[in-house]
């Protein structure tokens, strides 16, 4: 399988993994790189790895948007040897590192009915935690680029960050924002990611282009209209809650239908009753 990179903005680069369609994005400076997200697998990674150097010789540095296996699998791979630094948010670091086998079961029972053979690759995967945790937000020089890292709030994960490279107007969001599949709510936070993700377009101006975690790059107007279903949702499940109404119920009635809501709308009610 040959993967490559396709600039969508001056020496910022996509690469669209076809298995699971998730993206890799390659910043270029002067004498430096930043790959953010390294894929699941050592062979993935390895892949990656031969795309990257067709586009640039120079030493990278990594950051991961998020703990889930698609975003961070090939770090052992990209930063282990030689040592690279990796940023990420302080709660994705905490993970990775506290209970790596967790984080990697997790995975692994994730893919098993759909993806059995990515499973079982997985199941063997070492996992390199990240070195360098941010709190809400940390800038870096790549070669004389600047590139800020945010932490804009909870929303897919407790630990998402947004990498914004200001003077080519790209947002790289992880999965934040979707493109080729529905937001995924399984470790979500539903009532807090409409506010997470407007905060996002608080950053992005008219024609800022916006990394989704999986799919095809997107204008603000997807991001505004995948705001307005999230906030929905988060609505929806406030009322649902207040009315006392079944979660199995109320998800029929959700702008992603019931089983992609599902999970949004237990972990929403967990946690509105948590508050009361």
């Amino acid at each position: 399988m040959t993967v490559a990179f396709a600039e969508i903005a001056d020496r910022v680069h996509v690469l669209r993994h076809p298995l699971l369609d998730v993206n890799v994005t390659l910043v270029v400076g002067d004498g430096a790189a930043l790959l953010v997200d390294t894929l699941s697998t050592v062979a993935q990674a390895g892949e990656l790895a031969v795309a990257a150097r067709r586009v640039t010789t120079d030493p990278w540095t990594i950051v991961n948007t998020h703990h889930h296996f698609d975003h961070c699998f090939g770090n052992a791979t990209l930063a282990g040897d030689p040592p690279v630094a990796v940023y990420a948010h302080e709660e994705t670091a905490r993970l990775l590192s506290d209970d790596p086998g967790g984080v990697r079961r997790r995975a692994y029972e994730e893919m098993l009915a759909t993806e059995p053979a990515l499973a079982a690759e997985l199941a063997g995967t070492a996992i390199l935690a990240p070195t360098h945790p941010v709190h809400l937000r940390s800038t870096l020089d790549v070669g004389g680029r600047r590139v800020d890292l945010h932490h804009l709030g909870r929303g897919h994960t407790a630990g998402d960050l947004v990498v914004h490279v200001p003077d080519a107007d790209v947002l790289v969001a992880g999965d934040l924002v979707e493109q080729s599949g529905p937001p995924a709510f399984e470790e979500s936070y539903p009532l807090e990611w409409p506010e997470t993700l407007a905060a996002l377009l608080r950053l992005a101006g008219g024609g800022t282009v916006v990394v989704p975690g999986h799919g095809a790059p997107v204008g603000v107007d997807f991001v505004h209209e995948q705001h307005t279903e999230l906030t929905a949702l988060a609505w929806l499940i406030r009322d649902g809650h207040a009315d006392g109404a079944a979660a199995d119920a109320l998800s029929m009635r959700s702008p992603y239908g019931p089983a992609v809501a599902l999970p949004a709308i237990r972990r929403g009610y967990a946690e509105l009753a948590n508050r009361t």
